[in-house]
């Protein structure tokens, strides 16, 4: 059986740490800033996220890009030229058109590789959402699986990702296009913190608003608590934008009181998705119920 290689993109917000221990790779998209595009790299540090987002904090706008052509081409090549096949789990189509990309691209390499599969995967999710996905099909790898069987595996579950996140302001997102002006304004006014999740589509909805951001927290530990499957045998993951640790622990202290995760793992959001939420945004992921709620439909 030839090898497989597990890929991902910048939107995965897997660590330096998590793409080194399940072995993956990911294809870089791009940040804009002041007419300057710079790779959005996973293997940044706390400083590298501070200064991104105190950039956001300070008012201005920083955008992002999918990953290009020539990236995917270089990245592919590689594997595909030291004889593996290849797994892409890519950021959902609805937020970006990396996958899309992706996909043809496969298709024309493949004519130069004809011995090689490459399956590229809408995650549907992105974030940790995305990045779960990455370690799954990185583990099915290690069990041995083949491209198509990982391939099959990762679209069975790929819907029960659960991912409850709450944002400190509504600016980002209102800059982003994701929330009109008026509401925005109000929102931070009466400070309103909307929770958001991704639908069973990938469209990213906000499912419910409380207000305060320490009643934001006990509702995502309670939504996750109402929607995990099985938490005693998995990791959740604690996402965030460049919130202090006081807050982080916060919100694994009420975790912990809830659910018994056996681990806990805390990660920063990176650079493309933190460039749509902004700053002070944190959320739990983990695997659980089908998520089934659609944006539009009602809960």
């Amino acid at each position: 059986m030839r090898k497989v290689k597990v890929i991902t993109d910048s939107c995965s917000d897997l660590s330096a740490e998590l793409l080194k221990k399940y072995d993956i790779d990911y294809a870089q998209m791009r940040t804009v800033y002041e007419g300057k595009e710079t790779p959005a790299r996973l293997e940044w540090t706390k400083e590298d996220a501070h200064a991104l987002y105190e950039i956001m904090r300070g008012g201005e706008r920083v955008t992002t890009t999918q990953v290009p052509v020539e990236e995917f081409i270089e990245v592919f090549k590689k594997y595909l030229d030291e004889g593996y096949d290849i797994v892409y789990v890519g950021c959902c189509s609805k937020q970006s058109g990396s996958v899309n990309t992706a996909a043809m691209v496969a298709s024309k390499l493949l004519e130069a590789y004809p011995d090689a599969t490459i399956a590229c995967i809408d995650s549907l999710n992105a974030s940790m959402g995305e990045g779960v996905l990455a370690i799954e099909a990185a583990k099915l790898r290690d069990a041995g699986k083949s491209v198509k069987e990982i391939e099959a595996e990762i679209n069975a579950i790929k819907k029960t990702v659960n991912e409850y996140v709450t944002v400190h302001s509504l600016t980002t997102l209102h800059k982003a296009g994701r929330v009109k002006g008026s509401a925005a304004f109000f929102g931070n006014l009466m400070g309103v913190k909307p929770i958001i999740i991704s639908d069973k589509n990938g469209d990213q909805a906000a499912y419910k608003k409380v207000k305060g951001r320490q009643k934001s927290f006990e509702e995502i530990v309670a939504l996750m608590k109402e929607t995990v499957v099985a938490p005693e045998t998995q990791t959740l993951y604690i996402v965030h934008s460049d919130c202090s640790e006081e807050e982080i622990e916060q919100l694994k202290e009420i975790v912990k009181k809830e659910i018994p995760f056996k681990d806990i793992y805390v990660a920063l959001i990176g650079p493309i998705i933190g460039a749509s939420i902004g700053p002070d945004a944190i959320g739990l992921i983990a695997f659980g119920k089908e998520v089934t709620f659609q944006v539009g439909e009602g809960k």
